[in-house]
């Protein structure tokens, strides 16, 4: 039987960018199907794990901590040979826009998971926003990006409006969180064993 991962993702985490291309490099060395879950992060925290936004209410930041926690991204991001421009703070830096409304980006990638193009979609909002600083909230932006996967804007901006794709992001966030998971990146191995971050990309490697 083949082995399958399931990869729970929105776009608005800069290490979740670093799982996409984590778990795709991975699919290059290895067999297994991978089951692309669009969620909507948010909802989880809004149900599941208020503290993220009790932290960012109250914010108490430890100067080495911080310090430690860009020196780690940018370690990774050279690791995972991509660019992830991010100071977390707003002061200038990319992204021009933190925390970032994903919702309609995240539903979006609906259309290409059903046209078997996902990978692609989603690999050009992770760069939009966390290389090039684009605020992916904004539709403007969003156009750009899926015309230059030549697919019809205006078919884009109704698909994202529809009901049915509504339920289907609302739905994924559900599941995440009915299986007991808490944020994004979130993995689950043949349905039932569970890892959260893209550090443990090594770990299902090696249970693969």
């Amino acid at each position: 039987m083949k082995n399958k991962i399931e990869y729970f993702f929105d776009c608005s985490s800069p290490w979740t960018y670093l799982a996409f291309k984590g778990i795709t490099d991975l699919l290059k060395k290895k067999d297994f199907e991978l089951i692309w879950k669009p969620i909507l992060v948010g909802g989880i925290f809004n149900t599941t794990n208020p503290s993220v936004y009790e932290a960012r209410n109250n914010p108490n930041p430890v100067k080495e901590k911080i310090n430690y926690y860009f020196e780690d991204l940018k370690d990774w991001s050279n690791f995972r040979n991509i660019i992830i421009n991010h100071d977390g703070f707003g002061e200038g830096f990319s992204p021009e826009v933190f925390p970032v409304n994903s919702v309609k980006a995240m539903r979006g990638a609906f259309m290409f998971l059903d046209q078997g193009n996902i990978k692609n979609y989603v690999n050009s909002i992770f760069y939009a926003y966390w290389t090039d600083g684009l605020d992916i909230s904004l539709e403007e932006n969003l156009i750009k990006i899926v015309e230059n996967l030549d697919v019809n804007p205006i078919k884009f901006l109704n698909f994202i409006q529809q009901q049915d794709t509504k339920y289907r992001l609302k739905n994924n966030t559900q599941e995440l969180i009915d299986r007991g998971g808490f944020g994004s990146p979130t993995f689950f191995l043949n349905e039932n064993k569970m890892y959260f971050g893209q550090d443990r990309i090594t770990l299902i490697e090696r249970q693969l």
